[in-house]
């Protein structure tokens, strides 16, 4: 298992269930590969240095997640067909 942070930017025009369906779903992701999320931190709306399908604006939010290095693909899979997710970064810590 190793230590990553996800950061990902979703669309800023969601209201405050759908945003919490969107990390709920995510979470569940992290859960299913034999992950945990051990740290959220969303970081609010914030405006993006340029513009992502016609947005200008997006809700960034920051997940510390452990998590065994051959799951991650799937998640960025799953990310990346995720409509409401504009932009994802993973990194590994440490």
């Amino acid at each position: 298992m190793r230590n990553y942070e996800l950061m990902f930017i979703v669309q800023p025009d969601l209201d405050e269930t759908a945003f919490t369906g969107i990390l709920d779903k995510i979470k569940g992701w992290v859960a299913e590969s034999g992950g945990s999320v051990d740290k959220t931190e969303v970081l609010g709306r914030r405006r993006m240095a340029y513009a992502i399908k016609k947005y200008r604006d997006g809700q960034y939010v920051l997940f510390n997640v452990t998590m065994n290095p051959a799951a991650t693909s799937g998640l960025e899979r799953n990310l990346r067909y995720q409509e409401s997710v504009m932009r994802h970064m993973l990194t590994a810590v440490g």
